[in-house]
């Protein structure tokens, strides 16, 4: 061990006085090796030296002021500032002014002229014509989840388990629900006890007459209980999502009784107390399906009722991959997964509800009938790899609502291949794709005179984003935004004007104004804040090129290039490999691995060709391929890396031996299969926070792309790295948080026993004691990326 460095060669090495001299070694060379006139230790302090950017922005309901997150005195964290569109300045906000501000999540009255939300566990009732707020609650309990019902008189909202109502007019509170644990349990008497009750009652009348009394009072309290809602037994489950409908008839609730899986732990061993303490984290893949039931209590009756869901198209699929296990009996016996909605029409007199599947491979939006409990099917969307893409497959539903005709809803498909946004009858079931092209479509939004959409898109490139309006039954798409690269809007309450948060690809994000086209003349946008520091400034930052190349099997692949100057280029490349999977990075907007794009252009100071791919499994691009590594990681996603590496070979003189790749996350683990099996390919990686074996991820992320390792084992053996290690040649150097509760420090740790036996010797091992999946410390962050460009240095270029 040499500091916080571990080999295999140097298993026996724990002199304190080695570990001193390998990080005084380290941080000399990082000086000494380094031809940019940037440090890796200046660009790993991020923020502090980039300049802490603005975000979540929203604006004020008199539309005069632009609220948002930032942080330009370097403080502790963001804080709330404001933008006065009168005076055009820029003032922080205080505490009382934050804490008494209306909260931008909120539901609206029909005429935008009351608006209701949650703040700080309480609910307010917001005056937008008078810009005053009524307090609704003020309780220690958390009030939340505030809506308009009952045309608009009432206000319903969630404590603890239950639905309460307030009445505007009256302010009464009423308790709408009575979710319980508790039974009451009837005494039960044996025959002799029975016998000598009846006898005691016979003996004695003062006895008879107390039990009297006692049964009036009970039939009393009978009808007090009458007037009280229902008590609804939970039976240990746990209940959630629950709502009323806008006519205040039905409540519906869900109700899940989480299967007991084993969890991981994760020690700490740098502690307050200095005990190794213990995390409990996540369980691994393969846990048995969570069991969602939907509910409804009829307030009036006082009577609870399941949903029915046995009539849904496609219940008794039965997946593909399946053959490839004759003699293994498939059992699933309920698909239901989450359970999202109702969706109730303006009206109160419709609602849709939005279901996947637990094997993630089917999604139904079906029309509610409330009244008994049924639905009917609307629209099925199947999908052999699994459900997603933008407003489809999220964690709890997709995107979805109501047109304002109240006759037809809207929703998201990728029935083309690519997201895109459609409509639907839901007396005819007739549908209608209200957008379609090679592109996808994200956060669409009904405006407020109900007459148009508004949404982003990647129309113009699949790396570029840009804001757009479109009528609302359909047709000719108006660009509003005009600057290339990410624009998130936030529109103004009466939608006059576009507050956007806007970057480039070496431009970082920044908070701009533009009036909307649609109202009045376009404008160049104005920016509004100035938030990069002067030592970033000072830097000529890289504008990486956008480029394509053909993979293997034709397909076209998107990569950013980062091209160094002729008298510098050493002809070796280096290929970065982004994490998530399915993330975008060949982007033209700043990115969220700032860290590595600055790391990129101090690789391409000291002569290295940089390629970042946006590989198969990536966002931005369609189903296709999105599930291009359904069954198979490791199989096109990293031959997506070598038909890069050929690219760079053939296109832009890099010489075979002089390749390196790395990555974090995902991009560890492509650098890990890289490094295995394409081990000709690559003379050098470091993999950093890894998954080397995927039946130790979890659930969620893992069993929508390769099912579970009980059902399929296949998929999980081909594409784990731990299979593969014996195909390492080059030099691999391995990264990792101790703490990480993502993908877990155990996780390489059984990685480095599989290499000690193979009898590897060409690979290092670097831990990071204090960190977990997302490092937090410059000094990690710093020693990190030391550690890698040295890698780099000495592998494909020879240098100590």
């Amino acid at each position: 061990m040499r500091g916080n460095l571990i080999s295999n060669r140097n298993m026996k090495q724990l002199l304190l006085l080695s570990s001193l001299f390998s990080l005084l070694t380290l941080h000399c060379f990082a000086q000494k090796g380094n031809l940019s006139t940037l440090s890796i230790e200046q660009i790993m302090q991020g923020d502090d030296f980039v300049g802490h950017l603005p975000s979540d922005v929203y604006w004020s309901e008199d539309g005069n002021t632009i609220y948002f997150q930032w942080n330009p005195e370097k403080a502790y964290s963001d804080s709330l500032y404001a933008y006065n569109l009168k005076t055009e300045k820029i003032d922080k906000a205080d505490f009382e002014t934050e804490y008494n501000l209306p909260s931008p999540y909120a539901k609206y009255n029909a005429d935008h002229t009351k608006k209701v939300y949650s703040k700080h566990g309480n609910i307010f009732l917001f005056d937008i014509k008078t810009n005053k707020p009524l307090q609704i609650t003020d309780t220690k309990e958390r009030e939340s989840s505030p809506y308009f019902i009952k045309n608009e008189t009432q206000i319903a909202y969630r404590k603890d388990d239950n639905i309460y109502t307030w009445d505007i007019s009256s302010g009464v509170t009423v308790q709408i629900t009575d979710f319980t644990n508790k039974k009451d349990r009837p005494k039960q008497r044996d025959s002799r006890e029975e016998w000598l009750y009846n006898d005691q009652l016979a003996l004695f009348d003062v006895l008879r007459e107390r039990k009297t009394k006692n049964d009036m009072h009970d039939k009393l309290m009978e009808r007090y209980d009458e007037k009280a809602p229902l008590p609804i037994q939970k039976d240990g489950k746990s209940v959630f999502n629950q709502k009323i409908s806008p006519d205040g008839k039905f409540v519906t609730f869900l109700t899940t009784e989480r299967s007991k899986n084993k969890r991981t732990i994760v020690p700490h061993y740098v502690t307050e107390s200095g005990y190794t303490e213990s995390q409990n984290t996540r369980s691994k893949v393969g846990n048995k399906p969570t069991k969602y039931e939907m509910s409804i209590y009829n307030v009036k009756k006082k009577e609870v009722y399941p949903v029915v869901l046995d009539n849904l198209e496609g219940l008794d699929y039965v997946p593909e991959y399946t053959k490839d296990y004759p003699n293994k009996t498939y059992e699933n016996d309920d698909r239901i997964g989450y359970i999202s909605g109702p969706y109730w029409n303006d009206k109160g007199t419709k609602a849709v509800l939005d279901i996947n599947s637990n094997d993630y491979k089917d999604r139904w939006i079906v029309l509610l009938d409330a009244e008994n409990g049924t639905v009917t099917n609307l629209d099925h969307q199947h999908d052999k790899a699994w459900i997603a893409g933008p407003g489809i497959g999220g964690w709890r539903g997709g995107s979805l609502g109501w047109m304002p005709d109240d006759k037809n809803i809207w929703f998201m498909s990728e029935k083309t291949g690519y997201s895109h946004l459609y409509s639907m009858n839901v007396s005819s079931k007739k549908a209608k794709a209200l957008t379609s092209g090679e592109f996808e479509i994200y956060d669409p939004k009904i405006s407020k005179d109900k007459k148009r959409w508004y949404f982003a898109s990647n129309k113009t490139h699949p790396g570029d984003r840009q804001f757009y309006s479109m009528p609302l039954k359909g047709g000719e798409f108006q660009q509003l935004t005009e600057m290339t690269g990410k624009n998130d809007v936030s529109l103004s309450p009466d939608e006059k004007q576009m507050a956007i948060l806007h970057s480039y690809s070496n431009k970082p994000t920044e908070l701009y104004l533009q009036s909307n086209p649609l109202t009045s003349k376009t404008k160049p946008a104005q920016q509004i804040t100035h938030s990069t520091t002067e030592d970033f400034q000072s830097y000529n930052w890289k504008d990486p090129e956008i480029i394509t190349f053909k993979a293997d099997d034709d397909a076209k692949v998107y990569a950013r290039l980062y091209q160094p100057k002729s008298d510098v280029k050493n002809n070796a490349a280096v290929i970065f490999v982004h994490g998530a999977g399915y993330l975008q990075n060949a982007h033209k907007w700043w990115s969220s691995y700032f860290r590595e794009y600055m790391f990129h252009n101090l690789l391409v100071d000291n002569g290295y060709t940089v390629l970042d791919i946006d590989y198969r499994g990536s966002a931005g691009y369609g189903r296709d391929w999105r599930t291009g590594i359904y069954r198979h990681m490791g199989g096109k996603d990293l031959s997506d890396q070598v038909d890069g590496v050929e690219y760079l070979i053939s296109n832009y003189g890099i010489d075979k031996e002089k390749v390196g790749i790395y990555g974090g996350s995902y991009g560890g683990f492509i650098t890990l299969m890289g490094m295995f099996s394409a081990a000709d390919t690559f003379s050098a990686g470091a993999a950093i926070r890894s998954v080397g074996d995927w039946t130790a991820y979890n659930h969620g992320y893992t069993a929508r792309i390769l099912n579970t390792p009980a059902t399929d084992s296949l998929a999980y053996r081909r594409s784990s790295p731990i299979y593969f290690a014996d195909g390492l040649k080059g030099d691999l150097l391995i990264l990792h948080g101790m703490i990480d509760d993502n993908v877990h420090f155990q996780d390489m740790v059984r990685l480095s026993q599989r290499l000690i036996e193979l009898g590897k010797e060409n690979w290092e091992m670097t831990v990071y004691p204090v960190e977990r999946h997302s490092f937090v410390e410059p000094s990690s962050w710093t020693d990190e990326y030391t550690r890698i460009f040295k890698l780099f240095q000495k592998s494909l270029l020879n240098k100590e």
